[in-house]
């Protein structure tokens, strides 16, 4: 796939370094010359250009039109949004996925502002102390669908239902719309079985449709 990559910063690089490594193509936008410039010897398979990514006229002359993914991973969130929109709106970007700095502004990070997916890093911090904390609550990790979908996450508890009564996956009743997709043990992922039990401090990751909300983890908190 053609994927273009604003921002070439330290997580902007990352990500195209990681691209080339599985065989896609990889333009990297990056607005000062300078920066630019010395990227192109450490980023070998990159295609860096010098180019202000919420400019139409740059993200023209880097074709964007033939992009497969936009990435906007900028350390400015007012600049992801433009990016996004740009490439949603004018160039007609299938995917667009946007890296959200502050966690204030994850609201904004919607499909109104051209974002399919949006990645907080600060959130996912946040979420990975409230799970290090908090044994039976429910952590959403990311919305996926442009919101209709979300990954969650929920802590077994010893007096959580699936444990307290030995139950398997198959004798629990989940809400409409909610899967499990996996089981993280001693640091170990598991696929789910229908006669799978469940131990305390299992971390159980739920899909579930955004409509099922906080009752998509009923069935393991109680």
């Amino acid at each position: 796939m053609k994927v273009v990559v604003a921002g070439g910063g330290s997580v902007g690089t990352a990500i195209a370094l990681d691209l080339i490594d599985r065989h896609h193509d990889v333009i990297l936008l990056e607005q000062v010359t300078a920066t630019a410039e010395r990227l192109k010897s450490l980023l070998p398979g990159v295609n860096v250009m010098a180019a202000d990514a919420c400019e139409y006229a740059c993200l023209t002359v880097a074709d964007l039109r033939s992009a497969d993914v936009v990435i906007a991973a900028t350390g400015d969130d007012e600049d992801n949004l433009v990016v996004s929109w740009l490439a949603k709106q004018e160039f007609g970007v299938p995917r667009v996925i946007a890296r959200i700095n502050n966690s204030r502004n994850e609201w904004l990070f919607n499909e109104r502002w051209g974002v399919d997916i949006a990645v907080s890093t600060p959130a996912l911090i946040t979420s990975l102390v409230d799970e290090a904390v908090e044994v039976g609550s429910v952590v959403k990790l990311l919305d996926l669908a442009q919101g209709r979908m979300r990954l969650v996450e929920v802590t077994l508890a010893a007096d959580s239902p699936p444990v307290a009564q030995n139950l398997t996956l198959d004798d629990l009743t989940l809400a409409d719309g909610v899967r499990v997709v996996a089981v993280v043990r001693s640091d170990q992922p598991l696929t789910p079985t229908p006669t799978m039990h469940f131990l305390e401090y299992d971390h159980v990751i739920l899909l579930a449709r955004d409509i099922a909300g906080k009752d998509c983890a009923d069935a393991f908190i109680g």
